[in-house]
């Protein structure tokens, strides 16, 4: 009786535990309190609330962002609690799924392909009568219908109580599989198609572990559109222009967004997906079992710890020195491991978003990773709460605040001819980077057109143009002005001229209107020319010069651009022909060394050219006297030489012989030297160093 009353309490006592924990570990919602939006696309979102012992989360999600979920998810249990684990519907791949099953539906069989995978199987027809048979196969065959047409039909073959029958598979009209076992896995298979074709919602589970109540909060990325921004410019000649801007925004997740405190982040983190949700297979090797194998040679590789330890002993420290490194390690690890072990739990519990403005990912789980911040990021933190139903979009207001800006008109003949634009010098002297998008301008409180900005960090100045400026004219006319040479350079046979090539553009500018106003005249910049006038430009961007003109009312002001190129042009001396060389004689800036020695250079190159031709003369007249001795010779062949025309042949062949002789003897004389004087000029103009 006494060991029956014992076991009654104890079997009470954990009644009541089980009584006051419930079956299980509670569950139980966490509301979205916090969203970071990018500019880039994507969003961080945080859930936080209050759970009490062992909970559980649930939280569902899209299909389509569960790989996000899962690359991206952090979970923090922030006062002495424990995150166990987060659970998920798995997802086999849909091929690997079916194959499991006898029927396979895999590669969309027909129903001849699909009655051929289940040979053997008995089967019920409709075929019109009721016909009951196993499968021995399905074959094709022809069938003529008309006069001329052949068709090809599947005919199952199948054996039945009477014997074998072929039954036309376009005559059946209903088909029964007799083993239920088979007929079930046809409609699981079947259901597997369905359920992959479904875009339904996937439940996610967090366990937390712990005593007494908590505050909890888990973060993850999930695919946003790229939030916008938009502008409105309100000028006024009495007031600073007001720049007003807006955020849009759109909640396109599954849930409703209620008073979530929003920020909008200007920044491009490198961000990608990843298929986790997928479960992966990987092919292994069929390995064939190998009886009575011979032996084959073998190969062997070299001792790697060996080769460790030969590379240790010249470039590491001595083993002790390691042995003694790896304890110390070793003990630091053991420190960190008993100090998490014997943490206390955290202050008393405030509200669930006091766990600190950043993720501390120490607090609530064993281990976190160390990152750094990637590039300049600038926030836009929207003060009051925002409640968003979802797939609904909403424009948030971010800027309202009174800018720096001046009116003018821009003119770029590339843009329009005639008229310049409506444009304002605008600066950003708010404290907010301004994101790119467009701005609606309105003037004296009427529309007055549109512009577009880039991104405009505080303090950044920017010209905005929106609209047509039909007051004002502007007529450009080009000037051109001939090169000239400024000096003349004799270096080592080659002379280097230098010249000067000017170009101007002269602007009128005719104000139609009732004020003066500012015209910024846009020229292109091109590095091969210096501008000269005016010294400076009142703006200069990366490929344009910004000149500004005061315009008045009913007087043409005017504007001359002018430009400057200077060019270092090489010319051998032995190219320069008497023209060019003429010129350069009669040029003021040639001073006298270089002229005289280019008369000397001309002198000796006249010399040389005498020679040169005589030289070739020599050669011609030896190539005429070959070809009259070679008519010579065939009208002495045909010819007595008894005769006097013979006789006289014979004595004009000796003639141009003796005469060919001289020829050559005055050609070697004549090459020997033009050579002297081809190598005298050569010298001569390769020591020349004159300006």
């Amino acid at each position: 009786m006494y060991r029956r009353s014992v076991c009654l309490a104890v079997l009470f006592v954990v009644a009541m535990a089980v009584a006051a924990r419930g079956e299980g570990p509670q569950k139980t919602t966490l509301p979205l309190k916090k969203g970071v939006l990018f500019s880039a696309g994507g969003g961080f979102f945080e859930h936080s609330g209050i759970v009490k012992d062992d909970a559980t989360v649930e939280m569902k999600f899209n299909v389509d962002d569960i790989n996000d979920l899962l690359k991206s998810m952090v979970v923090q249990d922030l006062d002495g609690g424990q995150v166990s684990t987060v659970t998920y519907g798995s997802k086999d791949p849909i091929t690997k799924t079916l194959k499991s099953f006898s029927i396979d539906l895999t590669t969309n069989p027909t129903l001849a392909q699909l009655l051929g995978q289940i040979r053997g199987e008995r089967v019920v027809l409709d075929a019109p009568n009721e016909l009951s048979g196993i499968i021995l196969g399905v074959e094709t065959r022809k069938k003529k219908i008309g006069d001329d047409e052949i068709v090809e039909i599947d005919v199952l073959n199948l054996l039945t109580d009477q014997g074998l029958r072929a039954v036309p598979l376009d005559s059946v009209g209903r088909i029964k599989l007799a083993n239920e076992k088979l007929d079930a896995e046809l409609r699981k298979a079947l259901a597997v198609l369905a359920s992959a074709h479904a875009a339904d919602k996937k439940s996610v589970e967090l366990s937390f572990l712990g005593k007494g109540t908590r505050r909890v909060r888990v973060g993850y990325i999930q695919e946003t559109p790229v939030w916008k921004t938009t502008y409105r410019l309100v000028l006024s000649d009495d007031q600073k222009p007001l720049l007003q801007g807006w955020a849009i925004v759109e909640n396109t997740s599954e849930e409703d967004w209620n008073n979530v405190q929003l920020r909008l982040v200007s920044g491009r983190p490198i961000s990608f997906t990843m298929d986790l949700y997928q479960p992966l297979y990987i092919p292994r090797p069929e390995v064939q079992l190998e009886l009575y194998a011979s032996l084959r040679p073998q190969t062997y590789g070299q001792d790697l710890a060996r080769k460790g330890m030969e590379f240790a002993s010249k470039s590491a420290p001595r083993a002790g020195e390691m042995a003694k490194m790896s304890r110390a390690r070793r003990a630091k690890r053991n420190e960190m491991v008993r100090g998490a072990a014997a943490a206390k739990p955290a202050a008393p519990m405030q509200d669930a978003e006091a766990g600190g403005s950043g993720w501390d990912l120490r607090q609530g789980v064993r281990s976190a990773a160390e990152a750094g911040n990637v590039g300049n990021l600038f926030q836009y933190v929207i003060a009051m709460p925002v409640t968003l139903p979802r797939q609904q979009s909403a424009m948030l207001p971010i800027v309202s605040a009174d800018v720096k800006g001046e009116k003018v008109s821009i003119y770029n003949p590339r843009v329009q001819a005639k008229h310049p634009l409506h444009g304002l010098r605008f600066t950003n002297t708010t404290d907010l980077y301004l994101m790119q998008g467009p701005i609606t301008v309105f003037d004296g409180g009427v529309y007055a057109g549109d512009a577009k900005i880039e991104d405009l960090p505080p303090g950044s100045q920017r010209l905005i143009s929106y609209g047509l400026d039909l007051d004002t004219e502007v007529a450009p006319r080009s000037k051109g002005r001939p090169e000239e040479l400024l000096s003349v350079r004799l270096l080592k046979g080659t002379m280097i001229a230098t010249r000067k090539y000017a170009r101007s553009v002269e602007y009128t500018v005719r104000n139609s209107g009732k004020k003066a106003k500012t015209v910024l005249v846009e020229y292109p910049i091109d590095p091969n020319w210096t501008l000269i006038k005016p010294k400076e430009p009142t703006e200069k961007t990366r490929n344009l010069y910004r000149f500004a003109v005061e315009a008045k009312p009913g007087e043409p002001a005017k504007l001359v651009v002018e430009e400057e190129r200077t060019i270092r042009q090489q010319v051998a001396l032995t190219n320069l022909d008497r023209g060019a060389i003429r010129f350069y004689l009669s040029a003021k800036v040639v001073s006298a060394k270089v002229k005289a020695a280019l008369v000397e250079v001309v002198k000796r190159k006249h010399e040389l050219q005498q020679v040169v031709v005589e030289r070739k003369q020599c050669q011609q007249r030896i190539a005429a006297i070959e070809k009259d001795q070679s008519r010579i010779r065939q009208n002495m062949g045909r010819l007595d030489r008894t005769s006097n025309v013979y006789k006289r042949y014979v004595k004009k062949f000796n003639d141009q012989e003796t005469e060919i002789e001289n020829l050559r003897s005055r050609i070697a004389e004549l090459s020997d030297k033009e050579a002297g004087l081809r190598k005298s000029l050569d010298e001569y103009m390769m020591g020349l160093d004159l300006e």
